[in-house]
C-alpha cells in the first residue's frame, strides 16, 4: 500500500490540465467518490492495526497534497483559459471602464483656493457643529439679531450654552484670531447650514469660501485691490467690479460686490435683469469690537474680511440653473464635468 501511495503522488505531481475539462477529469480521477484516494480508504480498513498509523499519517499526507495539487490546477486553468485565443479576439480594442469626475462644486472650490494661494493666503478649516460664541457673539452679532432665530439657524441644543451648526464660515476666523496675532491672512472653506426651504435658488445647506487679512495699516483700497484680482482670474481679464454700501454686523464699513455679467458682457440680459451685474459676495473692513472680542488690538491693527458662495460662483461659471442639482449625484450631470477634472 505504501508502494500505491507513492505511485499515486508521483503522477499527480507530473499531472497537467490547462483547461477546465482536464482538471474535472483530474477531480474525478482521485478526488471523487470512485477515485483514488477513495478506493485507498477503503483498502486501509484491512490494514493490520500495527500498521494503521503510519500508514493513516501517509493518506492524510497524501489527500492534502491531491487537494492542494488540484486547488494549483484549478486556479491555473482559469487563468489561462479567461486569455484563450479561441474564446477572445486578442485584436480587440481594450473595454473602457467608466472613470469619475471631480464634482463641480469641488472644481470651483479649488480653483477659488489656488487664487487667494497666489496671493499669500492660507487655508483655514474649523468645525461645522459650533457654539453661539464664535458664530454670533464674537462677530458682533446682537442678542436680538434675526440670524439667531429658529427659523435661520439649525440649532442642536439651547442649554446651558446655544449649539448649532454653522450659518458662515466666519467662525473659523474668530478661531483663528482668538489663537493667532496678525498678521494673519486666511481663506475659511467649508459647509455651512441655513434652515431655509429648498429650491431651485435656495438650499438648507450650501458651500463657503470667507476670507480675513489683519495687519498693520489695512485699507478698503487693499481689499478692493485683491477682490479686482479675484474676479479677473476668475472670469476674464475684461471683468469689471462695483461695490455697493451694505451692512454686515462683523463689519463697518461693509460693502456687496458685483461682477459685470460674463453672459451679455455688461449690456443686459435675463440673467443679469438687464442691469448688466451679478452680486457674488459681501465684504469690509473688520468691526474694531469684533478685533477686541478675539484679542487684538485695534489701535495697532486693522484689516478686511470677504465671503462668497461656491455655488454661486458655479452657477456663474457652468450656467447650472437649479441649486438641488449639486446635491442629487445625478451622474448624467456629473459626467458633464469629465473635461474638467
Amino acid at each position: 500500500m505504501i508502494d500505491k501511495i507513492a505511485s499515486i503522488k508521483e503522477e499527480v505531481n507530473g499531472y497537467q490540465a490547462d483547461t477546465p475539462a482536464k482538471v474535472e477529469e483530474f477531480r474525478l480521477k482521485y478526488l471523487s467518490k470512485k477515485g483514488a484516494l477513495s478506493a485507498l480508504m477503503d483498502a486501509f480498513r484491512t490494514v493490520p492495526s500495527d500498521q494503521k498509523r503510519e500508514l493513516g499519517q501517509k493518506l492524510n499526507e497524501l489527500k492534502t497534497f491531491v487537494t492542494e495539487r488540484y486547488n494549483y490546477l484549478k486556479e491555473n486553468a482559469s487563468l489561462s483559459g479567461s486569455f484563450d485565443s479561441a474564446s477572445i479576439d486578442l485584436t480587440r480594442s481594450a473595454t473602457s471602464f467608466p472613470v469619475g469626475s471631480r464634482h463641480p462644486i469641488s472644481i470651483v472650490k479649488n480653483d477659488i483656493l489656488r487664487i487667494f494661494a497666489d496671493m499669500g493666503f492660507t487655508i483655514a478649516e474649523g468645525p461645522e457643529i459650533e457654539d453661539d460664541w464664535h458664530v454670533f457673539s464674537s462677530l458682533n452679532f446682537p442678542a436680538d439679531h434675526p440670524a439667531r432665530d429658529m427659523q435661520d439657524t439649525f440649532f442642536i441644543s439651547r442649554n446651558p450654552i446655544d449649539i448649532l451648526l454653522r450659518t458662515h464660515t466666519s467662525s473659523v476666523q474668530t478661531r483663528t484670531m482668538e489663537k493667532n496675532q496678525p498678521p494673519i491672512r486666511i481663506v475659511c472653506p467649508g459647509r455651512v447650514y441655513r434652515n431655509e426651504a429648498i429650491s431651485a435658488r435656495a438650499h438648507c445647506f450650501f458651500h463657503q469660501i470667507e476670507g480675513l487679512y489683519i495687519d498693520k495699516n489695512v485699507s478698503f483700497a487693499d481689499l478692493r485691490q485683491v477682490l479686482l484680482n479675484f474676479a479677473q482670474q476668475m472670469f476674464g481679464a475684461e471683468t469689471k467690479i462695483r461695490l455697493r454700501p451694505s451692512y454686515f454686523p462683523f463689519t463697518e464699513p461693509s460693502a456687496e460686490m458685483d461682477i459685470s455679467c460674463d453672459i451679455c458682457g455688461g449690456k443686459g440680459c435675463a440673467f443679469c435683469k438687464e442691469t448688466g451685474w451679478v452680486e457674488i459676495l459681501g465684504c469690509g473692513m473688520v468691526d474694531p469690537n469684533v478685533l477686541k472680542s478675539c484679542g487684538i488690538d485695534p489701535e495697532i491693527y486693522s484689516g478686511y474680511a470677504f465671503g462668497l458662495g461656491i455655488e454661486r460662483i458655479t452657477n456663474l461659471k457652468y450656467k447650472v440653473k437649479d441649486l438641488r442639482m449639486f446635491s442629487e449625484n445625478d451622474v448624467r450631470f456629473l459626467a458633464e464635468f469629465e473635461s474638467a477634472r
